[in-house]
């Protein structure tokens, strides 16, 4: 699948982002794992969520789907039962790595799958310290890749760990398993990441104690209790408001609101870093659901400066810098990211694969180790040309040079774009509403 698009210069209107991803999915593991039914509302209909439905439903949870309302029939600690076959996780890291935890307590044998992206994608980082509780996990691909096999009927003891990187998948998967470890499992993290799992334990009944560290946190929680089902509702996606947000700041004419946005304060660097280069950014109608706070996010048009992005941002920001680095290229000055070596490690190398699409462009910029250094162009209308990009099939990748065409003089085709659907089904047809002159070709 391609986009083809046409230089456009207005991006307008009120648009309802799609659902939450991170929340999405751990509505499904926590419900399925709980005592008692768990409805969940505006659940993300993305291939990404629906992989960790499907996984629950094949280890026999019983999970009735009405569009984007769904009901889990909690079977609770113990009442996973064996699959028939492998679980496949699709293009989601976050299913595969999150599963990796809960899979290690359960009494039978697993093998998880994924797409050829998602085969590429290392499961050491989990597979390393879930040894260390006594799980047996095998990364059978090549380079300690996927499939991910597990061994069911270990016992699991409690550890401290300490993450060698900041990432809220392995801390999640790590306090997942904790759940039926022996003792307090204890996990210290370098800098602060999304808190999703933390809370959502929390909105389910688990003890969860968080105490701030020089930089990061460190989260406690003794394994042998229950979760208990409860309600939620999901937020709209950061992430995924993050395309409309850039698109604003940069577009010729750009005024959008967000509604019901997640603004969860471990998410919000895309924010902190967009108002740091000069973009007009307001909060209004903040609120809790479901203990996650949200707020309506309203952007205008700005003049965009480049800075040195913050380190302490970086893992705020870590899945919204491809359209950051957009953001950067139309921006007067140079941007400068360093300590995102995350990112070499998504769905693509993010970092060369952005620099290869912007160079595309006609925009400078030099690849890090850790990040990348952009010259912007901003004192221009036109700040990219046209060209073929290739996305990798990497779907942040394609969403973030759909808004370049926002800046540029000729037209530019996407390649690879089926994979958008993962995350944002109706991206599409909501930026077309908003003015990108975006045709999808199959």
């Amino acid at each position: 699948m391609k986009y083809k698009l046409t230089p456009s210069t207005t991006f307008t209107g009120t648009h309802k982002v799609a659902p939450d991803k991170s929340i999405s999915h751990r509505s499904i593991m926590f419900g399925s794992l709980a005592n008692g039914v768990t409805r969940v509302t505006n659940f993300l209909e993305g291939e990404d969520a629906l992989s960790t439905l499907q996984a629950f439903r094949d280890m026999g949870v019983q999970i009735e789907r009405d569009g984007d309302k769904v009901t889990i029939h909690g079977v609770g600690m113990n009442g996973l039962k064996a699959p028939t076959k492998p679980l496949d996780m699709g293009n989601s890291g976050t299913s595969m790595r999150l599963l990796s935890g809960i899979l290690a307590a359960q009494d039978f044998d697993s093998t998880m799958v994924g797409d050829a992206s998602l085969s590429k994608r290392p499961m050491e980082r989990v597979a390393g310290p879930l040894r260390q509780m006594g799980a047996k996990v095998t990364t059978t691909g090549e380079k300690s890749t996927p499939p991910v096999t597990i061994m069911g009927g270990q016992t699991l003891n409690a550890i401290h760990y300490e993450m060698p990187m900041a990432s809220a998948q392995v801390k999640s998967c790590l306090l997942l398993a904790g759940l039926w470890a022996n003792g307090e499992t204890v996990v210290a993290e370098p800098e602060i990441t999304r808190d999703h799992t933390e809370r959502m334990l929390t909105a389910f009944g688990y003890d969860v104690k968080v105490s701030p560290l020089a930089s990061g946190n460190e989260i406690r929680l003794t394994g042998g209790g229950t979760l208990t089902a409860c309600d939620i509702e999901v937020p709209a996606d950061i992430s995924s408001s993050a395309f409309f947000m850039v698109a604003a700041a940069i577009a010729g004419r750009g005024d959008v609101i967000l509604p019901k946005v997640g603004i969860n304060p471990t998410r919000t660097g895309v924010i902190d870093i967009l108002r740091l280069m000069g973009a007009d950014i307001t909060l209004k109608n903040q609120t809790l659901v479901g203990g996650e706070p949200v707020a309506d996010i309203c952007v205008k048009s700005s003049k965009l400066h480049g800075i040195e992005i913050p380190l302490h941002l970086v893992p705020l920001a870590i899945d919204e810098f491809p359209v950051l680095f957009v953001a950067a290229a139309c921006a007067t000055g140079k941007t400068i990211l360093r300590g995102a070596e995350e990112l070499r490690v998504k769905e693509s190398d993010r970092i060369q694969v952005m620099a290869d699409g912007l160079t595309t462009l006609g925009i400078d910029c030099a690849v890090l180790d850790d990040g990348i250094e952009i010259v912007g162009k901003g004192e221009g209308e036109f700040v990219f040309g046209g060209g073929a990009i290739e996305s990798h099939h990497d779907h942040r990748i394609a969403m973030s040079f759909a808004v370049a065409s926002l800046r540029a003089s000729d037209e530019i085709v996407i390649n690879g774009t089926e994979t958008v659907a993962t995350s944002f089904p109706s991206f599409a047809n909501l930026v077309k509403e908003a003015g990108l002159g975006l045709e999808v070709i199959a």
